[in-house]
């Protein structure tokens, strides 16, 4: 039954990429040898655990087929497609899934798309899909991001999807070495990096994030349960 409630929503989106002209704009392998000017970067841990290597393939996998994309101006990021559908190339490692630890297939991944999230908002790319996770497990001495800067992904229910919103080319490159994961936005032209403000309300069963731009502008909120 799970399965084909899978390929149903597969299918829905499939449809709804078609009708929205998505479908013909994500981003593809790059075969331009193209040249970067500009290298944006920031870095995190990969936090020690019980899946730990498991998790590191799962990264390491994943990043070679990001690295190998390029986003040519008004083209669509999609994690997933990209990715490829976590069954396949993927170990078993510890995933957050509806609000509850586990271990999955293509656990760990999340790190991945919530550190290219964390990038793209800071040099103002176009959000298009966002999930935060459900809840927060964290505490501050464990935490690996800021709170609010994360995004979830869950094959076929719930992607990261972004769109390149300038007049030029950029891509991500990204690396790991030991326990330390490194994104770089590599860009045909200078990007201004966002200063980000973050604002969090608390209650005793949810922790409300506002990530505000130097503007005042903001950038999203994220809803979490307190675990």
């Amino acid at each position: 039954m799970k399965k084909i409630k899978l390929k149903i929503r597969i299918l829905i989106r499939l449809f709804k990429d078609l009708i929205s002209g998505n479908y013909f704009r994500f981003s593809k392998k790059d075969k331009s040898n193209s040249v970067f000017n500009f290298i944006y970067t920031i870095s995190q841990e990969v936090k020690p655990s019980e899946t730990f290597e498991n998790k590191l393939y799962n990264i390491q996998t994943a990043s070679i087929k990001i690295n190998d994309c390029i986003l040519f101006p008004g083209q669509v990021f999609s994690f997933w497609k990209i990715v490829g559908n976590p069954n396949g190339d993927f170990k078993f490692s510890r995933s957050i899934i509806d609000g509850k630890l586990s271990e999955e297939k293509g656990g760990g991944l999340c790190q991945v798309s919530g550190i290219i999230y964390h990038l793209s908002i800071l040099f103002g790319l176009d959000i298009i899909e966002r999930f935060n996770h459900s809840i927060d497990i964290y505490t501050d001495d464990s935490r690996f991001t800021p709170l609010g800067t994360d995004a979830t992904v869950v094959y076929g229910y719930k992607d990261l999807r972004l769109r390149n919103n300038f007049a030029f080319s950029i891509k991500f490159k990204i690396e790991i070495e030991d326990s330390i994961l490194t994104i770089k936005l590599l860009s045909k032209q200078a990007l201004i990096q966002k200063k980000l403000k973050f604002e969090i309300n608390e209650t005793d069963k949810l922790k409300v994030v506002s990530v505000v731009d130097e503007n005042l502008r903001k950038v999203n909120e994220s809803i979490y349960k307190i675990g």
